[in-house]
This record gives C-alpha cells, structure tokens and sequence, in this order.
C-alpha cells in the first residue's frame, strides 16, 4: 500500500512538475517581445522624428520591452505609398505618412488635407476629434489600416520665394517647387503658380540657379535645410497644414495585450502635446532667427486664395460630392465653440 501511495504521490509531482512548465512556457510565450519598424521620412533631426523617437522609448519602458517599435527615419525604409501597403499587407509595421496616402483608401481623407482649411494648429486637432472623422477611420480599418493617431502636426506650408507675394497676380508665372502629387499641382495652379515637381534634394540648388523661382514649405524647413541662403521671403499663405497619421495593422494591434495597447495609445497621446507645444515655440524661435539671418515675411490675401482654390475639391472624382462644404461646416461648428 505504501508502494502504491508513493507511486501516485510521485505521479501527481510529476503531473504538477509537467503543469508548471507548460505555465512557465506560456508565460514566456505571453512575454515574447514584438518587435515592429516604424517607417517615416522625415530626417533624424527634425522635430517630428525626435518627438516618435521619445514616444517609442517610453513605450518600451512601460512595457518592459514588450512592445519594441524601432524608428527608422529618413526613407531608410519604404516610405509613401510603399509605407501604407506594408501595413495593409500586415507586416509587423507602422507607417508614418500624410492624410493623402491615406486618401488612397479612403479618399476623402486626402480631402483634410486639402488647401486652406484651417487657421490654427487646435481647429486641426479638434477635426481629428469629430465624429466624421471617426467615420472615416472606421472605413480605414475595414480596408486594412488602423489609425493609432492623426494629430502629429509639422506646421503650416507658405511661399518661400525672393518676392513679395500678397495676391495670385503676384505669382503668375512664377515656377515653384512641389512634391509630385496632384493635390499640391492643382492647388499651387489655382493660385496662380507654375508648380514644378522637383526632389527636394535637388530644391536648394534649383532657386539658387534660377531652375525654380522658389518653393512651398513650412518656418522649421526653411531654417533646417538653410534654404533662406538663397530665397528671402516668406508668404505666409498657410495653403497647407503639414500633418501625419501614424498606422498599423488591425491583425498586428491584435497581437497586444489591452495593458499594451492602452499605453500605446496613451504615450502617443503624451507625443501629440508635446510635438504641438514644441512646434508652437519653434514657429516662434525660427521666424525670429530667420528675421535676423535677413527673412521677412509678409501676410497674403487669403480671402482671394480661399475662393481660387475652392475648386481643387472639385477635381479629385473619388471623394465625397460637396466634400468642401461638409469640412468646412465642421470647421464652422468648432470655431463656433472655441
């Protein structure tokens, strides 16, 4: 009998031993760090790039490595149209790009982008806060793409030329740099410009020779690329707010823990403040700077801007009809309340 007892209570051990590995194994398995890349143009120093830098740190502090995003910025990796199908194709990703790459998914995201909407940094953000917008991320979902965020901002866009320019008269003719997209064509069109599509690497030499007669872009770029070496002025026009939504595959969010995916969330919402406060002082900071490196900066007529460019709404057949109007009731009901 003695025999017998000692056989089960070292096969109950053993049963024991054999549960408490596989709790072990799964617990490791639970632990496995994720490791994702995250893809984003935007070069090391730029203010965009450092704020995602801190954001990612955090997350992988808070999660005891759990969650690994390593930021590889500069187009080290796919960027643009490239940066999305990586996420859509469910790769271990996250794509940093504009609202128009979105657009291809969801048109009528690239239509927030669009020519002058908005007038201060906030009306962006409670935009990305309505209930139309939610709309638009829940067809984004559908097609493969979860929006973590939408509110990281990179500033206005203006004229940067060697001339003055305060209405379209003033820019007829005038041939001026833009990235190869059709939004920005049509609208540097409706205000009067020759848009020239031009790699930005080549830009600096381009108005220094004459190539171009200037480019659109925001205060922090004409002072980080020293581009106020060979153009002067600055219009602000604000045609273009720069902005980026950060994204990811449904199927990957999955694999994170709701702990994991709160505080994702949460050091992203952190990023957001601190990006929009620190773009908010460097507006500041650079105009300053520029102002004494020889800059002067003008105010435009953005009433005649805001009709010509009306129409660019216009030209893009899969957005929403009446697209311009639904945008601007909401930006009308936000500046209501503020």
């Amino acid at each position: 009998m003695k025999k017998l007892l000692g056989t089960v209570l070292t096969a109950t051990a053993l049963l024991v031993g054999c549960g408490e590995a596989d709790k072990g194994t799964s617990e490791a398995a639970a632990v496995e760090p994720i490791d994702i890349n995250m893809s984003l143009v935007f070069t090391q120093n730029e203010l965009l790039t450092q704020e995602l830098i801190k954001v990612t740190d955090k997350i992988r502090e808070r999660t005891d490595g759990g969650v690994n995003i390593k930021v590889f910025p500069g187009g080290q990796l796919p960027v643009y149209k490239d940066n999305l199908e990586q996420v859509v194709n469910g790769a271990n990703w996250i794509a940093v790009e504009d609202l128009t790459y979105l657009g291809d998914y969801v048109p009528d995201f690239a239509a927030l982008a669009g020519p002058m909407l908005y007038n201060t940094y906030d009306e962006y953000l409670a935009m990305m806060d309505t209930e139309f917008v939610a709309g638009l991320k829940d067809q984004a979902e559908e097609k493969g793409i979860k929006v973590l965020n939408a509110d990281y901002m990179f500033g206005f866009r203006h004229m940067i030329t060697n001339k003055e320019i305060v209405n379209s008269e003033d820019m007829k003719g005038m041939r001026i740099r833009v990235p190869q997209s059709q939004l920005f064509i049509s609208t540097l069109s409706a205000m009067g410009a020759a848009p020239a599509s031009l790699p930005f690497p080549e830009t600096y030499a381009g108005v220094q020779q004459g190539v171009v007669d200037g480019l659109e872009g925001s205060i922090l770029t004409m002072y980080s690329t020293k581009i106020y070496e060979v153009a002067k002025n600055m219009s602000l026009t604000k045609h273009f707010l720069g902005s980026v939504g950060i994204y990811i595959s449904p199927s990957v969010w999955d694999k994170f823990t709701p702990e994991q995916q709160q505080i994702i969330n949460e050091e992203l919402e952190a990023g957001v403040e601190s990006n929009t406060s620190e773009l908010v002082k460097l507006d500041a900071e650079y105009t300053q700077k520029l102002e004494e490196l020889g800059v002067t900066f003008n105010e435009v007529n953005a009433e005649e801007f805001n009709k010509l460019t009306a129409d660019v709404y216009n030209q893009f057949p899969t957005w929403s009809e009446g697209i311009h109007a639904t945008i601007m009731n909401e930006l009308e009901t936000i500046r209501a309340a503020q």
